[in-house]
């Protein structure tokens, strides 16, 4: 078995594999301040409550876009796990062609999105990751990583608006029946949900115009990606299990 660890800005989604099968998923929060043995304790616990057995694990991949958090990661997998991490970074085996100005500022979540992406629907593809931030990437037929777009995430754009306007009140996150509302909290869901699908319903279809070919998928991930892709006339595809399944692939190139 394997354990493969996603750390974003905001949580770090941690998976179990036994071969191609996941057999368990946690989010946790993303915590710069913790230790290796914080971490490795926290862990434990969530295998002892899941009645898995951390002896099994073999292997540990972990990919980033925290560089001061790696340092407790990487410790923390010698001393709980007994192995050196591997983190997807360079000398690592991706099998895509990276097609940016500078691949080294590719952030490590979108490559192996789109491992995982083209390996599970072919190309060419558009992968929109729900995160902190919102990644749009463009995967050639070929498997090529062509490039993409970045947003500030849904979460991001919620708190700016209640952090900057003095009478507009935090609110959950959720769609409301009408665009139109008679209430401010409704309203600013209405605002937010809506405007987002519209935001990204136009830069996918500027992206599939520019890519000028017929796309096999446009795959959404991330913890907000099935509420956009609800309302959302681009989104075909939601696989909230996508940066787990391409850790894992890249597990299986480089072992």
């Amino acid at each position: 078995m394997i354990l493969v660890c996603d750390v974003g800005n905001t949580n770090i989604v941690l998976g179990v594999y036994d071969k191609n099968k996941l057999l368990k998923s946690w989010r946790i929060a993303t915590d710069r301040d913790k230790t290796s043995d914080e971490y490795g304790v926290l862990i434990r616990q969530l295998f002892e409550h899941s009645t898995m057995d951390i002896n099994n694990i073999e292997s540990v991949v972990i990919s980033s876009v925290v560089p001061t958090i790696m340092y407790s990661l990487q410790a923390m997998s010698k001393k709980y796990f007994n192995t050196e991490p591997i983190v997807v970074g360079p000398g690592i085996k991706t099998g895509i062609n990276i097609k940016y100005d500078n691949p080294k500022e590719v952030g490590a979540d979108r490559i192996v999105n789109a491992i995982a992406a083209y390996e599970k629907y072919g190309g060419p593809l558009i992968i929109v990751d729900f995160g902190t931030a919102t990644t749009f990437c463009a995967i050639s037929e070929n498997g090529d990583y062509i490039g993409g777009a970045i947003s500030p995430g849904i979460r991001i754009s919620s708190e700016a608006l209640f952090n900057r306007a003095a009478k507009l009140p935090k609110v959950e996150l959720i769609k409301p029946k009408n665009i139109i509302n008679k209430n401010t909290v409704s309203s600013m869901q209405s605002g937010i949900i809506y405007g987002y699908v519209g935001l990204v319903d136009y830069i996918v279809s500027q992206m599939k115009s520019e890519m000028n070919q017929e796309m096999k998928e446009v795959v959404a991930t991330g913890g907000l990606s099935s509420l956009i892709a609800s309302e959302s006339k681009t989104i075909t595809k939601v696989d909230k299990m996508l940066t787990l399944d391409g850790l894992r692939i890249i597990y299986e190139n480089n072992k």
